[in-house]
Order: structure tokens, then C-alpha cells, then sequence
């Protein structure tokens, strides 16, 4: 390998290993979010409050757009993946209150 191909192979490997570091803070974020999450259903089906909450959820899409635009991050994408997230709460928060 040429010292260009050398250095090419060694910033792919410091990308890669820096892309499965923030996947595991990924996942380990959405692990600990969820346990809030199935708090709150729980205390909303104990109290029989609805498991969707529309207001406050467009509060938390336009606060993650304007994150995401911070951040540099495509905005539509960030709505779409809270959005994704949301609706798997709801999903949970439903099946509490059965």
C-alpha cells in the first residue's frame, strides 16, 4: 500500500470506530429514554389519561427541528425518526391501558 492508501485506511478505521461508539450511545439513549417513557404510560393508564398527548408531541417535533438544525442535521429527518419514536410510545402506552 502507498502512504496515501496507508493514511486513507487509517482514517476510514478512526470513522468507523467513532460511527460504533455513537451507535452504542445510540442505543443505550433510546434504552434509558424508554424507561421514562414506560414510566409515564404507566402512570397514565393508573390515572386514565390518555396515552397520546398531540400538543406536547408537536412541541417535541418543532424543538427536534430546531435541534437538528443546530446540529446540521436535516431537519425532515430528525421529525421523521421522533416521529418513528413517538409513535412506538404510543404503541406501549396503549398497551398499559388494556
Amino acid at each position: 500500500m502507498t502512504d496515501a492508501t496507508t493514511r486513507a485506511a487509517d482514517l476510514l478505521k478512526e470513522h468507523r470506530d467513532s460511527i460504533d461508539r455513537l451507535d452504542a450511545i445510540l442505543v443505550y439513549t433510546l434504552g434509558e429514554r424508554f424507561k421514562h417513557t414506560q414510566a409515564v404510560g404507566r402512570l397514565k393508564a393508573e390515572h386514565d389519561l390518555p396515552p397520546s398527548d398531540p400538543a406536547r408531541e408537536a412541541a417535541q417535533i418543532a424543538r427536534l427541528e430546531e435541534l437538528a438544525r443546530e446540529a446540521d442535521l436535516d431537519p425532515d429527518f430528525a421529525k421523521k425518526v421522533l416521529e418513528f419514536i413517538i409513535a412506538e410510545v404510543i404503541r406501549h402506552h396503549q398497551r398499559h391501558q388494556s
